[in-house]
């Protein structure tokens, strides 16, 4: 490899490198500005949110809308209900199953919550045109493959968790 072509690739690794620095320094703001406004953490109040845009949605359903593992939704959801913020309903249908409902707490605190509720990095990948979002998981993994150490099991985690 020529000196050139070290020093070009040095460079855009480090341009790389302070894009991932703002990419993190806004979700952890983000993150700090939920807790502040709302008291809760931004995982919480994602699942919060589609809760309420979904009524009656199982644990099951939630755990796939966070991509989160369904231990995980389990946990985030007991900590709503014993805040205030949701309900756990028995289905009528099937005694089993378990539907989560918002309270009317909980569509207050989702009302005064700043934007996106989802969370800053959620949205802006659902905003991205398809062909960029496509590019950009191929480059991360490929990224990740390069990585010495990965930490396994970390992408089923809320990012305000890692």
């Amino acid at each position: 490899i020529s000196k050139a072509t070290r020093r070009f690739t040095q460079d855009s690794a480090r341009d790389v490198l302070r894009k991932f620095r703002t990419l993190f320094a806004t979700v952890k703001a983000h993150f700090s500005e939920v807790e502040k406004r709302c008291g809760l953490g931004g995982s919480q109040l994602w699942a919060l949110a589609e809760v309420a845009s979904d009524p009656g949605k199982s644990v099951q359903a939630l755990s796939d809308a966070l991509l989160v593992h369904q231990s995980t939704a389990s946990n985030l959801v007991e900590r709503l209900v014993e805040s205030g913020l949701i309900t756990r309903k028995r289905s009528t249908q099937d005694r089993r199953q378990v539907r989560l409902h918002p309270t009317a707490k909980g569509l207050r605190l989702l009302a005064k919550a700043p934007a996106p509720v989802m969370g800053v990095l959620p949205d802006a990948l659902e905003r991205l045109p398809r062909p960029v979002l496509k590019a950009l998981d191929q480059n991360m993994s490929a990224l990740i493959h390069t990585m010495k150490r990965k930490k396994r099991g970390s992408e089923s985690r809320p990012l305000s968790d890692l």
